[in-house]
């Protein structure tokens, strides 16, 4: 199964879609009404930070993918499929708006690696895009200074976003991040 053969099962059956992008923020809504100024202790910040990954992981993707088609297939945007495409980046931000609501964002346990993983990816597609637009007749007219300065800022970028990614949890229980054998 090709990654298209998926998505046209998807759009085929919209129901499943629809249910679970309206389904995280709605729980993000009880979880703030029930939960009303407790969003930063330990029941509520796990679920708003398996809420936050269940959206972000397929909003990021959808984000990735729009670019990737819009930019590098050059595809029109009349073509955007709304199921795949526009209804996990707003189910993610309605998520994370409602999330905020009710706690700090930097509270909630991995949410700077997804903050990280998407820098990342940022970095990835605009380095990947210079070197889509540039070409090498192109390169020789930019003085090679700028072309280095370039691309060393796209890899700190890079490594920024990939050490938030990879930065563990400060101030959690010890025993988790010791190996007792």
């Amino acid at each position: 199964m090709t990654l298209q053969e998926f998505f046209d099962l998807l759009v085929a059956n919209p129901v499943w879609i629809l249910a679970y992008f309206l389904l995280i923020p709605f729980t993000a809504l009880l979880a703030g009404i029930f939960g009303k100024g407790e969003g930063d202790i330990d029941p509520w910040k796990y679920l708003y930070s398996a809420l936050i990954y269940m959206v972000c992981v397929p909003g990021i993707f959808a984000v990735t993918l729009s670019v990737y088609v819009f930019v590098f297939e050059r595809r029109s945007i009349f073509q955007t499929d709304v199921f795949t495409q526009i209804l996990p980046v707003l189910s993610m931000i309605a998520t994370l708006l409602l999330i905020r609501r009710n706690v700090d964002l930097d509270k909630v346990p991995g949410f700077d690696k997804i903050t990280g993983l998407l820098m990342m990816l940022t970095a990835a597609f605009a380095f990947f895009w210079v070197l889509d637009k540039t070409h090498i007749w192109v390169v020789s007219y930019l003085p090679f200074w700028q072309g280095i300065l370039i691309f060393i800022a796209l890899l700190l970028v890079i490594r920024w976003g990939w050490g938030k990614l990879g930065k563990r949890q400060e101030g959690g229980d010890a025993s988790l991040n010791t190996c007792d054998n």
